[in-house]
């Protein structure tokens, strides 16, 4: 077939999504603290890149609520407002329930996939034990995408990467030290997915993602 004449290289998209994915790290871990203005040129350094795939992540972030971007002048970390984490947390919880209703209704998640999902939360376990807050967000990270994976719902998937940094950060400011409730709720979730009870198990997975904190007393996320 004719090959378009304006196609990108490969190598450019991957380097746009690296140093989005590099900024976005670096806002949900703290590196760029709230309020904390941010220069493209600087960043730019930082990344060892030029100045236009950083200012393409930026309006990326914005997007998604971590930076706020005024074009041409300056962009600064966002402020933790706790109304837009709690819209952001909603539509994070109401994709996860999707993810497992589907998979477990469908009958998708399979003995390998429930395997993963407790090898992540042994990981989760040991991580809380140990205080490595770094470590238990990859684990539960990677507890989470398991049904996101499975389902293979590339609109769900969208969303929750727009979405789930915003909770992700302040979940990270607000990490308890004890984490063994949120260890029972996923040992849970594989319970009701092993067993095929799909309301039951979505419910859960809803509610590990609602929890999050977000000025109300609730408790801790998932």
């Amino acid at each position: 077939m004719p090959i378009p004449q304006d196609a990108l290289p490969l190598g450019r998209t991957l380097l746009r999504n690296n140093v989005y994915e590099r900024l976005r790290d670096a806002l949900v871990d703290g590196t760029f603290a709230p309020g904390e203005q941010l220069k493209d040129g600087e960043l730019a350094t930082w990344l060892g890149v030029s100045r236009t795939p950083v200012r393409e992540a930026l309006l990326r972030l914005a997007a998604s609520g971590l930076v706020v971007a005024q074009p041409g002048r300056s962009t600064v970390v966002s402020l933790i407002d706790d109304r837009k984490v709690r819209d952001a947390r909603d539509v994070v919880a109401s994709m996860h329930q999707l993810a497992v209703r589907q998979t477990v209704e469908s009958q998708s998640l399979d003995s390998d996939d429930l395997d993963r999902m407790r090898s992540a939360n042994r990981d989760f376990a040991a991580a809380i034990e140990a205080g490595d807050v770094n470590a238990a967000l990859d684990a539960d990270e990677a507890f989470h995408a398991v049904p996101v994976t499975v389902l293979g719902n590339e609109a769900l998937a969208s969303v929750l990467s727009q979405f789930s940094p915003v909770v992700r950060r302040v979940e990270r400011l607000r990490f308890s030290s004890s984490g063994a409730a949120s260890v029972a709720a996923h040992d849970r979730l594989i319970e009701l997915c092993a067993a095929g009870n799909v309301e039951a198990a979505a419910t859960v997975a809803y509610d590990t993602w609602h929890s999050l904190p977000v000025d109300d007393g609730e408790e801790q996320a998932g």
